[in-house]
């Protein structure tokens, strides 16, 4: 069963309802002790008066009076000692009846077969009742708001280590390895055992985030040697005059994935240096710098396959500066998405003040695969060539360093739309040098 309550509030109603329960206990067991013992003595009370009054007179010489608030009854008696009607169902006993909108405490009793009441005003009993029943209703009242205010005392004390553990382990500092133990400062006791397997998981996470670092930072790194080996020789063969035009159009494709293969490595190890190295320095540029120069390098490419490649709002795009290396990987990654899927029609890039836009008339993405898409190694439903599925996904993993946000979109009447907004974290400070 889940609970939509904070642990906190759950400790607040578990003790509102355990005192509701209590007191409504104490509450209905004092009322209904007090009611049964007034009930007990009213008519005991009553039957030592009625029996008094039997015995000081004959019934036919009748001379003593019951007490002002008393009114006597009986069978056959003279004037106003007569029995009323109304009273004449009345088996012998203890009884409650009400009498021209009052109510009275009535002794029966037969003797000789003649019936014989004795009336007495319950107006002071009722009026002890209501009292009885309004400092009930005070003191359960009184009792639940002393509850809810001590479980919100209690909360606060017993949720406090907890709020400060989960606070602390919500902290992104947390993660480096600098970061001091969680455990010490708590006591010996269930939240300590927490703490405790926060750092046994912490620190296996943090084991686990400076291998993957090093990792893609030695990998990148070892990678951009050869690969500057591929783009001088191709940088070669080119400007060889002997090649025909096939073989010169596979060595620019042997090229252009170079100079690709270049800057995805660049980007990874920008990633791995910003996340290793606090004081890592990027090169800074304008989104208007960053989309005039992708613009050069895909027109060709974009227009060499019949399609209508538009770039507007260089007017309108931010002054603000950005980390050039990445900023680059998210556009050029967008931009080689939306030359990959479209056959036909256009690609649009559009920069304004909060970010820019990539759009296509291309194959589109279905609704259903939309939130997939940025996974690492997921690929559209019509795939093509030999990519893995990793752009959208280091796309997605930029802009989570970044700041930045990124949403994808359907367009009329097919293709997509990818928007994003560089505005939380592009400002043009120096500690924005930091990826």
């Amino acid at each position: 069963m889940e609970f939509k309550q904070s642990l906190a509030q759950r400790i607040i109603i578990a003790f509102a309802l355990m005192s509701a329960l209590v007191a409504g206990a104490f509450a209905f067991g004092i009322v209904a002790t007090v009611h049964l013992v007034e009930e007990r003595l009213i008519s005991t009370v009553l039957g030592g008066d009625l029996q008094r009054l039997l015995r000081m007179d004959s019934v036919s010489d009748w001379s003593h009076r019951p007490r002002p608030d008393q009114l006597f009854y009986f069978s056959g008696g003279r004037d106003d000692f007569e029995l009323p009607k109304d009273l004449h169902h009345l088996e012998p006993g203890f009884h409650e009846v009400f009498r021209d909108q009052l109510s009275y405490h009535a002794m029966v009793e037969v003797v000789d077969g003649r019936p014989y009441v004795l009336l007495q005003d319950q107006s002071d009993f009722e009026e002890r009742e209501r009292l009885l029943f309004a400092v009930v209703v005070v003191g359960f009242v009184l009792s639940l708001v002393l509850a809810v205010f001590l479980g919100w005392l209690l909360a606060r004390r017993v949720m406090a280590p907890v709020i400060r553990l989960a606070r602390q382990v919500r902290h992104r500092d947390q993660l480096l390895g600098l970061a001091p133990p969680l455990a010490p400062d708590y006591a010996a006791d269930e939240v300590g055992q927490l703490a405790v397997a926060f750092d046994d998981t912490l620190g296996r996470l943090r084991d686990a985030l400076n291998r993957e670092r090093l990792f893609t930072s030695d990998v990148s790194h070892e990678l951009r040697t050869p690969l500057m080996v591929l783009a001088t020789s191709c940088e070669l063969l080119i400007e060889n005059p002997s090649l025909d035009t096939r073989s010169r159009a596979q060595v620019e494709r042997i090229a252009r994935a170079t100079e690709e293969m270049q800057e995805l490595v660049k980007t990874f190890l920008m990633l791995a240096r910003a996340q290793h190295d606090e004081g890592a320095v990027a090169s800074r540029a304008s989104l208007r710098e960053v989309g005039d120069d992708l613009i050069g390098v895909w027109h060709d490419t974009i227009e060499q396959k019949g399609l209508t490649l538009h770039y507007d709002g260089r007017a309108n795009a931010s002054p603000v500066l950005y980390n050039a290396t990445f900023l680059q990987s998210v556009m050029g990654n967008l931009l080689r998405n939306a030359a990959h899927y479209t056959d036909s029609g256009y690609i649009r890039l559009t920069l304004d003040a909060q970010g820019f836009s990539v759009e296509d008339s291309g194959v589109g993405i279905p609704e259903e695969q939309r939130e997939e898409m940025f996974k690492p190694f997921v690929r559209g439903g019509e795939r093509r060539g030999e990519g893995l599925g990793l752009g959208l996904s280091l796309v997605q993993r930029i802009c989570d360093d970044q700041g930045w946000q990124v949403t994808l979109t359907a367009t009329a009447p097919h293709g997509c739309r990818f928007q994003v907004d560089l505005s939380p974290g592009g400002v043009n400070t120096p500690s924005d040098d930091i990826a």
